[in-house]
């Protein structure tokens, strides 16, 4: 009998940092099950091997930000029969969408000495605006235990299973004492989806919002709390603008808080 072909993997990056696909390589044991499991055909990262498409699975990190981003995530759809985002940066923008709120140009011309040398898009969006996306897995970085659901999950022809729940939870089921109710920290917790571990306010810290908007998120309750311990809507807007940035419910939210901060200006 022939052998059965294993299901074809690749890892692709855009605009990022690298952390989703390190979260991969974090699994270190896990990662031998999965090796054994699928032909890893592209992950650069990782190996030097590499082998052409179709590719079963793609998983994708980062964000488009150039002209050739567009072409080649174009490319990757077309040789993928399933596609999944990995990480802030290629559900929502990433850290680098923060370029979509202001003139790139002013960026370049501080940072690069030869600014006519860059070729760049003047938003930093995700994929799913481009290419049709199967499922995307959120967090800055992702969760490694998440990613190896995901696997298991596409291999055995199963519906992943994430929770939909916001960090408040996690607070909750690990003992930790509610930061925004105890000491009067502005939290993103109640808006933002379970994945971290509530790692931040475990250690008296307000959540950053890592794991973006939790399933239909109440923004506008959030900011009328943070409101009343003080923080003024531009502070409130600059919270939501960071690794989710251009995640719907969090977009929304900043837009309107800025709004609110221009409208209380002398």
């Amino acid at each position: 009998m022939g052998r059965t072909r294993k299901p074809k993997l690749a890892v692709w990056k855009f605009a990022s940092c690298d952390g989703c696909q390190l979260s991969l390589l974090d699994c270190e044991d896990e990662l031998l099950d999965v090796v054994g499991a699928v032909e890893i055909a592209y992950f650069p990262e990782a190996t030097r091997v590499s082998s052409r498409g179709p590719y079963d699975l793609s998983l994708v990190e980062g964000s488009i930000t150039t002209l050739d981003d567009i072409r080649r995530i174009a490319t990757i759809r077309k040789a993928s029969k399933r596609l999944v985002t990995i990480g802030a940066c290629a559900t929502a923008g990433g850290i680098q969408a923060l370029r979509n709120f202001k003139d790139v140009h002013e960026f370049v011309a501080a940072v690069y000495a030869r600014p006519d040398y860059i070729d760049t898009l003047d938003r930093s969006l995700p994929i799913a605006h481009y290419v049709p996306v199967d499922f995307e897995l959120r967090g800055c970085p992702i969760n490694k235990y998440q990613l190896l659901e995901l696997l298991s999950a596409l291999l055995a022809g199963r519906r992943p299973s994430f929770p939909e729940h916001s960090v408040c939870i996690e607070c909750k089921r690990r003992g930790a004492v509610c930061v925004m109710v105890a000491q009067g920290t502005p939290c993103l917790g109640p808006i933002t989806h379970a994945g971290c571990g509530a790692i931040c306010p475990a250690f008296a810290r307000g959540c950053y919002g890592c794991y973006g908007p939790m399933e239909t998120p109440n923004t506008a309750s959030l900011g009328e709390r943070w409101t009343a311990l003080g923080v003024p809507p531009a502070a409130q807007a600059r919270a939501l603008r960071t690794f989710n940035a251009w995640a719907e419910p969090f977009r929304a939210a900043a837009d309107a808080a800025a709004a609110a901060g221009k409208d209380r200006q002398p």
